[in-house]
């Protein structure tokens, strides 16, 4: 079996998550995502548990990739640049809206050295906004979204006490990441009939509320029509999340035979409430094992999960069966567990090939193989400071 992706080759200009999240995926899938990556590195390398010189966090979004060290700040720097996009098919990059064009490597520039090529640009406001300047992580985005505040009402609504905070994972990027994947993938196919390519402008906060199944709610103000929020009921086995209405709960709990309505037939509508959820509560926290209250939750048509600690995320059954976690090769005689891309194709291969590069690790084989250049160029290059390398970490590399 091959790789879907296999013989494109990608320039990956991004850093943190959003640009690198999208590259990892392109070359989870089979192309080849040369990371080019500044002579200060990628803010994520001081982030995560470090093994032979990589951090978990960068080698989690930038496994598989080869790595290229260009200080863009050198005069002939550009050249090599160009050289490269003439061989490439795709460019990523997350820098603010105006950064590739002060560099003379944005959208325009790079189309004259290659028709064919497609840019996919991420920021949190986009290129053409009265805040596209504006500075953005995923939590800024959270904010402005109304992730952080949808999350605080729905809260206190449930009777929890509540206060604003982020998200407990980035997905402003990640959401723009794989919304900028499915752009240019639809680029790719449309350049095979237009031999023309395409500059992909996302905007965080665009996917973000692209992405947001409750957007309608608070567009229409009618937050009072959906579903009561999934309740996490404390449970003598751990903390389980049961994925309906309470309402519902109850009826089919009853309807069942699993417990008996308590409430008399003249007691006020908070009275009952109390009382059926009283009732809930005991016949629930009666049950000893996942075992038999997943028998209890199949009798009544009701989905749940337990509410697991994500350092135990190997015992989750269809994680270890899928492999949706697994290991690579740690550069120092051992492996390291990394996240698994998510594509099972039925007759194509997918998956992380390899662990994250240093900082200039792929210099001089890149190089010959994209441009074909001889080993005096390639030294000519760094000799004028264009080509750097974290030389510790690559002499130590197993």
């Amino acid at each position: 079996m091959s790789y879907p992706l296999a013989g494109l080759k990608v320039l990956d200009f991004s850093r943190v998550l959003a640009g690198p999240f999208a590259g990892r995926m392109l070359s989870d899938l089979g192309a080849d995502v040369v990371k080019i990556e500044p002579p200060e590195g990628d803010v994520t390398r001081y982030w995560g548990r470090v093994i032979a010189h990589l951090p978990g966090y960068y080698h989690q979004q930038n496994a598989g990739k080869r790595n290229i060290c260009i200080d863009l700040r050198q005069p002939s720097a550009k050249d090599l640049i160009f050289s490269l996009v003439a061989e490439a098919d795709i460019v990523i990059e997350n820098y603010r809206p105006d950064v590739m064009t002060r560099l003379g490597i944005g959208f325009d520039d790079l189309k004259r050295v290659n028709p064919r090529i497609i840019m996919l640009s991420i920021s949190g406001f986009g290129h053409d906004s009265p805040e596209s300047k504006r500075p953005a992580y995923a939590p800024v985005i959270h904010s402005e979204a109304g992730l952080i505040h949808r999350s605080s009402v729905e809260a206190l609504d449930s009777g929890i006490e509540s206060h604003f905070q982020d998200l407990p994972l980035s997905v402003a990027d990640t959401n723009a990441s794989l919304h900028g994947l499915v752009g240019v993938l639809a680029a790719v196919i449309l350049r095979s009939s237009t031999g023309e390519g395409q500059h992909i402008d996302i905007a965080m906060i665009d996917a973000t509320i692209a992405t947001d199944d409750k957007m309608h709610y608070d567009l229409e103000d009618a937050q009072g029509t959906g579903p009561m929020r999934n309740e996490i009921w404390p449970l003598s086995f751990g903390p389980v999340l049961i994925s309906t209405d309470f309402r519902l709960l109850f009826k089919l709990l009853v309807s069942g035979n699993h417990l008996i309505d308590p409430s008399p037939p003249n007691a006020s509508l908070t009275e009952k409430i109390a009382a059926r959820r009283a009732a809930v509560q005991e016949t629930l926290a009666a049950i000893e094992t996942p075992e038999a209250f997943d028998e209890l939750m199949k009798a009544i048509n009701v989905a749940w999960g337990l509410v697991r600690d994500p350092s135990e995320i190997h015992a989750q059954p269809t994680v270890a069966h899928r492999g949706s976690v697994t290991e690579v090769d740690d550069r120092q005689g051992g492996t390291r567990p990394i996240t698994q891309s998510p594509y099972r194709f039925s007759n194509a291969e997918s998956g992380v090939r390899g662990p994250a590069p240093h900082r200039g690790e792929h210099n001089r084989l890149v190089l010959e193989q994209w441009l074909q250049m001889t080993s005096a160029e390639i030294d000519a290059l760094a000799s004028a400071g264009i080509l750097l390398a974290d030389e510790e970490a690559c002499d130590n590399a197993i």
